[in-house]
């Protein structure tokens, strides 16, 4: 007799993207960071996603894992960044571009600025707690002795909305 019992948490009805390897453009890599998303929320993590390019190669890959980790830095940009770091052989990502699904939080954005990135991508503002043009801009401190390209909102927005938005409305009726 089948189980009437409700669908695990992870469950995502989201399905993931499989753009063209000849386009190799912010919405080919944004659509990588879309499907690292999707494997978070499958994984019952928040779902952003990240990956890092340079030279039109994908040097880091990640999505959250704060929570299986039992870690409040383990978010997709602060993975991402350790595994590119780590690739190359250096802390300075010069000419690499991040790709987020979500404005990064202040950490993540302190941590993409001290990485020497060329540039961020984010498709979701973030005006609560994104630190690169949401809430605030730590890009434009005038101290700072680097400074990003930011580019943000626009390259896959409604998607990724669309996949954290129905991701906390699952989690609010869980806890109801």
């Amino acid at each position: 007799m089948p189980s009437s019992s409700p669908a695990p948490a992870f469950d995502c009805p989201f399905e993931k993207r499989f753009p063209s390897q000849l386009v190799r453009d912010d919405t080919f890599f944004m659509s990588l960071a879309y499907n690292q998303a999707i494997d978070a929320w499958r994984l019952d993590e928040v779902p952003i996603g990240c990956v890092i390019e340079l030279g039109g190669e994908i040097i880091a890959s990640a999505h959250n894992t704060v929570e299986s980790a039992h870690d409040p830095t383990a978010h997709a940009e602060m993975l991402a960044l350790t595994q590119a770091a780590s690739l190359i052989g250096d802390w300075r990502l010069d000419g690499a571009t991040l790709y987020v699904t979500k404005e990064p939080c202040p950490m993540c954005s302190g941590a993409t600025l001290m990485s020497r990135l060329k540039r961020v991508c984010y498709a979701v503002p973030d005006p609560k707690m994104g630190c690169l043009g949401g809430a605030t801009n730590l890009n434009d401190l005038p101290r700072v002795n680097h400074h990003l390209e930011i580019t943000s909102g626009g390259v896959l927005e409604n998607e990724c909305r669309d996949l954290i938005q129905a991701f906390f409305r699952l989690k609010r009726a869980q806890e109801t």
